[in-house]
């Protein structure tokens, strides 16, 4: 379990040390505003689909581009008698001032018979066997001041397995966190700032979403525990002449996972942002672009250029950033919402590392890229105003391009410089599926409000990269999985229980020459959740 110690303490005036500059520049840039509605904490994923649904079928305002999240419940109208009744289920029991809430309690048991299917859940490890979570907590406010206080709580029974942890980079992502029962507690989904309209500022411990991605995201997911950051970011979409504008500026700490010994105990300063436009001329259209660097705090030097990397050129060409000690990422992103047919369409691409100039870029596209193409769309059901049948699908290709048989690339998310990857206490920040891994994801299921009931299949193969440097052949999992989202009264019920056939498991047929192994694993996971809202969910 990790404990705060006072080396842990004097870490963290450390960090505020050197974000000292860049929470003055936050300062100045908000004093301009007014105060305006409150903010609050991210959500579990079930209610995201459900703002994303809403927005389908034009109930959510479709200014809004879901490559920012969590989102801000001031953008959020309480347009219509459906999303009035499940915000207030969402969020809790309110004082008749609005400046108080006590936000449900959330529990989920989960039993995992294959530890390498772990995505999207935060502060939950990748372990074998049984896990609990729960988390709590209450909102308030007081002005233009804003205080969430979410923390959480998972115990694992962490069981001894045989899968190891294999990249051709450097990374911080064992395949066991210890040797026994593993357990954490943290601020979880806590934050506290300043809300004026239509900006905010923070310091926070929220798990961050960016892009449009709903199985992954290439820079941002909530597949690891939320870190420590500041933020800078719109609370809802800015109207200009030429159309409506969204935006975050992150810097924070990453630490490690304390399970990786070979590894520096130092943290890494983290920085980024995420730009959304929608043009004027062209409504339904969401243009993207995410940039993030990270560095060990040892190789600061305090500078401007240190603090935000991010503001630097886009090529390498006359930089000094092949000599610098960091990491870097970047992706572009669109989405075409269509209300009147209930869908979306999406993307994003990425690099793991800056082409050196244009030309590089132009003839060469492929080096070191990665993609997301998604689908969704809802067909009504029974004639119903809030019945749907829902389809959806998404494809991740985190593994090369045939363009490393002329330039190697290396694994997204491993670096040589920064040994610990691109994680956060031994987890992905990024795609959950991790270095090298590609994913096929295809849903179909009931939606009627939050409720919902479906199936999911999915082909997963883990790191590609890995398996063609060493000949092996490919480790695939084929599963088939049923979800449930259910409310009555105050409770909301959650559960997924998913059969997993692995083919190749753990490369076996390249290893010492052992013959393949094929494994049947099991993963079900239920949760409940209470709002303490009286009739939270009872139809008026």
């Amino acid at each position: 379990m990790y404990k705060t110690s006072s080396a842990d303490v004097s870490k963290i005036f450390t960090l505020s040390q050197v974000l000292r500059r860049l929470l003055f520049f936050i300062t100045l840039s908000f004093v301009i505003f007014k105060t305006c509605a409150q903010n609050l904490s991210a959500n579990p994923s079930s209610f995201s689909e459900y703002y994303r649904r809403s927005q389908l079928v034009g109930i959510v305002d479709s200014t809004i581009s879901f490559a920012l999240r969590p989102l801000s419940l001031s953008a959020i109208s309480d347009t219509g008698t459906i999303l009035r009744r499940q915000r207030h289920f969402i969020y809790g029991s309110t004082g008749s001032s609005n400046n108080f809430q006590i936000l449900p309690v959330f529990w989920q048991q989960q039993y995992h018979g294959n530890p390498t299917i772990n995505r999207n859940d935060g502060l939950v490890i990748p372990a074998k066997g049984y896990q609990t979570f729960i988390s709590a907590g209450a909102f308030a406010k007081f002005g233009p001041l804003r205080v969430h206080l979410r923390p959480e709580f998972i115990f694992a029974e962490n069981k001894r397995h045989e899968v190891k942890s294999y990249h051709t980079g450097g990374i911080d992502l064992p395949s066991r966190f210890g040797s026994g029962a593993y357990s954490q507690a943290t601020w979880g989904q806590s934050s506290i700032g300043l809300e004026f309209d239509p900006v905010s500022v923070s310091f926070s411990n929220e798990n961050l979403w960016w892009g449009p991605g709903i199985q992954n995201s290439l820079l941002m997911s909530s597949s690891a525990a939320g870190f420590k950051h500041l933020t800078l970011n719109t609370n809802r979409p800015v109207q200009t002449p030429a159309g409506y504008f969204e935006a975050q500026v992150v810097a924070g700490r990453l630490e490690g996972s304390d399970f990786s010994t070979d590894l520096s105990d130092d943290w890494r300063y983290f920085s980024g942002f995420v730009f959304s436009y929608q043009p004027k001329w062209i409504p339904g259209l969401f243009l993207g672009l995410t940039r993030s660097f990270q560095i060990y705090h040892k190789d600061m030097d305090g500078s401007f250029g240190d603090i935000f990397p991010f503001l630097q050129a886009f090529q390498k060409i006359n930089t000094t950033e092949d000599i610098k000690r960091r990491d870097q990422l970047i992706s572009m992103s669109g989405r075409f919402l269509m209300p009147v047919a209930k869908s979306e369409v999406y993307f994003e691409y990425g690099l793991n590392d800056h082409s050196y100039n244009t030309r590089d870029f132009v003839m060469s596209p492929e080096h070191s890229r990665s993609y997301i193409l998604g689908i969704q769309k809802l067909v009504p059901y029974r004639g119903r105003a809030d019945e749907f049948i829902q389809f959806s699908a998404e494809i991740t290709q985190m593994e090369q391009s045939v363009d490393r048989t002329i330039r190697e690339a290396g694994e997204w998310y491993t670096h040589s410089e920064v040994l610990h990857g691109y994680t956060h206490r031994g987890e992905v920040l990024g795609a959950g599926i991790g270095p090298g891994g590609n994913l096929q994801s295809l849903q179909i299921g009931w939606v009627n409000e939050i409720k919902k009931l479906g199936l999911q299949l999915e082909r997963f193969e883990h790191n590609g990269d890995l398996a063609t440097a060493y000949g092996f052949s490919p480790w695939i999992d084929i599963s088939m999985a049923t979800v449930a989202d259910w409310t009555f009264d105050n409770f909301k019920l959650s559960g997924k229980l998913q059969g997993i056939q692995s083919i190749n498991y753990q490369w076996k047929d390249g290893i010492n020459g052992r013959p393949k192994a094929n494994v049947f694993n099991v993963n079900a996971q239920l949760g409940i959740m209470y709002s303490f809202s009286a009739g939270a969910n009872k139809r008026k």
